[in-house]
């Protein structure tokens, strides 16, 4: 704070602020630093109310209406009396009028006004003040339309309902506006938990009064109309079609019952963020080249390798969109359909009628495709016959859930396909995982710790022409120094040699040797590429990579 900035402020003084507002709302000082100021010269502690859970019988000690009234919030028992938290610490006509409403003894502590009033919603609000926070961070113009199925009208509900509504409809929004892959809902002991998992982590949101968890999970409920609101004791699943700002997103909603009630959570579906460029998958210049030339293959069976949650789906979805032209049928068979492509055929299994993988494969051979997507394979019939379809012209897209490329090979043998099969009809293996993208607006320049470098095998004199970056966090990253994700792969392409070491069965670190000698980087390896290129950090490669030993 400079006076040139006080002297601007006291310029601009009337008769319904003072210096200090101006000062905040300029944004030179913040609230939290006002009042720590001023708990300092009260000889007072001060504490972050927001990030401590308040018992009920502890919050019962004030009204309501007391405590709105004082701008107070209870926030524990001491030894002399009951600890309260007041946002101005100066107002002595109010912390002796609250002393002698209460008839005993209070010690107080300070915390910023802009808390206060949170907590004073969080424990005492309703579920219409509970959305106003909500919607002070989102603006007031909102554009939500909520469906049941598709094209159903919105739901709605009575008057004593709109507040839950409103407040369902903020948390999605909010969601969205984030980025969110999940929205976790858990209830807790003494507080009904909301978090967002953002670029693979999980984070924290302001939590809706514990009261209100109940009305919350049923509205949720409600809006997938296929979900029983009286049925608390067994696990349920539903799917809720929204759309926000015009863009249809899918939800697929999964509660399980826990000790202090049902935990719910809700996988994001943004369709229109679905179609990436090979580019923005995160691919190289190099790797990029290979890939392209491996997916324009007439024949055979391209996998794509890694845990759940690596983006197998969304790099399947990228090559077929990248070779979708009208000159080429291409079919589906996925369990579920996550998203709807344009000149695609997509075909949904459904075991309860007896549309398993095999069923729907053995019936689009029929349909003469040139390409088949195969969501996953998962047992020898479905194997056989995606391996039979490479062999009679098709194209076969699939993933595989194996560490790293080589064994999946390993992997295809074990589920009971024969070595000479799946040395015939594979054409390449990827493996993949993700890591998050640094934050472009707030990333700096940094230097790999003598650890860091070990443990990444980086030699000094790759880091001399590098660019590596660190986190720093910003506004625009949520302060987590990162924003949005990018895949590293390991790509294993079949050569003759290494078809014939599988019809001997060669042991899963001979492919790997062999595969090395052709080039294939590790996903480590090209982890280290792209902390080189400033794109990811050292420490993200290596907590994603930690058992690439290679």
């Amino acid at each position: 704070m400079t006076r040139p900035q006080i002297e601007s402020a006291r310029s601009r003084l009337n008769g319904q602020n003072n210096v200090v507002d101006l000062l905040i709302r300029d944004g030179v000082v913040s609230e939290a630093d006002v009042s720590r100021t001023l708990a300092g010269q009260a000889h007072m502690d001060w504490i972050d109310i927001s990030s401590m859970v308040i018992p009920p019988v502890v919050i019962k000690q004030i009204r309501a209406e007391d405590a709105r009234r004082f701008k107070v919030v209870p926030v524990a028992f001491g030894e002399s009396g009951l600890i309260v938290a007041v946002g101005d610490p100066l107002d002595i006509d109010t912390i002796d009028s609250l002393s002698f409403l209460l008839q005993r003894e209070i010690e107080l502590v300070c915390t910023s006004p802009a808390k206060i009033r949170e907590a004073l919603i969080k424990y005492y609000g309703t579920a219409d003040e509970a959305a106003d926070v909500l919607q002070e961070k989102l603006g007031a113009d909102v554009d939500l339309g909520l469906e049941i199925g598709e094209g159903a009208a919105a739901v709605e509900g009575d008057e004593t309902d709109a507040p839950i509504i409103r407040m369902v409809s903020m948390l999605l929004i909010e969601a969205h506006r984030l980025g969110a892959s999940d929205i976790h809902l858990e209830p807790l002991d003494k507080k009904f938990r909301v978090r967002f998992r953002i670029d693979g982590v999980l984070q924290e949101m302001q939590a809706p009064p514990k009261r209100l968890q109940s009305a919350i999970i049923s509205r949720l409920k409600i809006m997938t109309g296929s979900m029983s609101i009286a049925e608390k004791r067994l696990p349920q699943d539903g799917r809720i079609q929204v759309k926000i700002k015009k863009k249809p997103i899918d939800l697929r909603v999964s509660t399980i019952p826990t000790n202090h009630g049902e935990s719910v959570v809700m996988r994001v579906l943004d369709k229109s963020s679905l179609i990436l460029g090979l580019p923005e998958l995160g691919f190289f210049s190099d790797d990029q080249e290979t890939f392209e030339r491996l997916i324009k293959l007439p024949d055979g069976i391209l996998l794509v390798t890694g845990p759940t949650g690596s983006g197998k789906t969304t790099t399947l979805y990228a090559c077929l969109h990248y070779i979708n032209k009208p000159d080429r049928k291409i079919i589906t068979v996925e369990e579920p359909i996550e998203y709807q492509m344009n000149g695609i055929n997509q075909v949904q299994v459904n075991p309860e009628i007896g549309m398993t993988f095999p069923a729907a494969l053995r019936s689009i051979l029929r349909q003469a495709p040139n390409v088949i997507m195969i969501g996953e394979i998962r047992d020898l019939e479905t194997a056989n016959i995606a391996t039979a379809a490479s062999l009679t012209g098709h194209l076969v897209f699939s993933t595989l859930h194996t560490n790293d490329a080589p064994s999946a090979v390993a992997r295809l043998v074990d589920i009971g396909v024969q070595p000479f099969l799946v040395a015939s009809s594979i054409r390449a293996i990827m493996a993949q995982r993700l890591v998050r993208r640094l934050c472009s607006n707030c990333k700096e320049p940094a230097e790999l710790s003598e650890t860091e470098l070990r443990a990444l095998r980086i030699e000094p004199g790759q880091v001399r022409e590098a660019q590596v970056m660190k986190p720093v966090g910003c506004e625009q990253c949520r302060k987590t120094g990162y924003r949005g994700r990018l895949g590293i792969f390991e790509i294993f392409v079949i050569d003759d040699e290494v078809r014939h070491m599988i019809n001997k069965r060669s042991s899963t670190l001979m492919l790997r040797q062999r595969a090395r000698e052709l080039g294939m980087r590790t996903l480590r390896e090209d982890g280290v590429r792209k902390i080189l290129g400033g794109v990811t950090s050292a420490e993200e490669v290596i907590s994603t990579t930690i058992g690439d030993v290679s």
